[in-house]
């Protein structure tokens, strides 16, 4: 029987070398898979180009890579809440590829569908299109490596033609991933929100890690309710419910849920 567990979040991780290029699922600090992360943090692994929606805040998530300086290069859709790494972006630290968010998952996609490259409108007659965007900034605030400008043709669609982009997909050495349930064979459930970039991470890594709230047995998961197939998974790692799962912003406290209440009767 194909048995894909590791014991540790440690050992899981400990053949990802220096300058290896990951995808790491996780929307802002949903679905983060902070174990993995904090293993590869404690091996020391640096030099790295890593795909992500976000880099996590300045003390969490992978924020705590960025800290270390472990991080070479990012390719996301946003910056988001980390001063950390809008501090080392500008001052010439960090090799930033911003990419639409969209096309950043459809990129994802792609790669582990085996498609090379396909056509979007997101992007055309933006610099996204055109080259010019900065990547990484010399000490002084010039711009030290901007994008290349990417092919634009024409496509009659649905009688009217438009301009699309190509963009290249994207796959990477490693890919880190979070779960709420898996199997044995890797098999993996997700959790509401948590799910958004984690199986598309999943796809495109080479090797994708896993790690899991819960481990169950082959054949204890419905298969109407499987949302990534064990074919994407080569390791996984359980790592139990009670690990810290925290919130990036909150925006209603107690008091002011209690103030917008219904007033008895209304």
């Amino acid at each position: 029987m194909i048995d894909k567990t590791w014991g540790s979040a440690a050992e899981a991780v400990a053949d990802i070398p220096d300058g290896a290029s990951l995808a790491v699922g996780g929307f802002g600090l949903s679905g983060n898979p902070i174990a993995l992360i904090e293993a590869l943090l404690a091996q020391g692994t640096g030099d790295l180009s890593i795909v992500s929606n976000n880099c996590g805040v300045d003390d969490w998530g992978l924020g705590i890579l960025l800290n270390a300086k472990r991080i070479r290069k990012m390719t996301s859709s946003y910056v988001g809440e980390n001063k950390e790494f809008e501090r080392q972006f500008l001052s010439g630290e960090l090799e930033l590829e911003l990419t639409p968010q969209g096309t950043l998952a459809e990129k994802l996609r792609a790669g582990g569908s085996g498609i090379a490259a396909f056509y979007t409108q997101t992007g055309v007659g933006t610099q996204v299109a055109e080259g010019g965007l900065p990547r990484r900034y010399a000490a002084d605030g010039s711009i030290a490596v901007a994008s290349p400008g990417k092919d634009v043709r024409s496509f009659d669609v649905s009688g009217t033609a438009r301009d699309y982009v190509l963009e290249e997909a994207i796959v990477t050495d490693f890919a880190l991933v979070h779960a709420l349930k898996g199997d044995r064979h890797g098999n993996l459930v997700f959790n509401k929100a948590a799910r958004n970039f984690n199986p598309l991470a999943a796809m495109a890594g080479r090797v994708c890690i896993a790690q899991v709230e819960e481990l169950v047995e082959p054949g204890e998961l419905d298969p109407d309710t499987i949302h990534l197939p064990g074919i994407y998974v080569h390791r996984i790692v359980e790592v139990g419910s009670d690990i810290e799962k925290r919130i990036e912003r909150r925006t209603v406290s107690v008091a002011q849920a209690a103030s917008r209440e219904m007033p008895e009767g209304a």
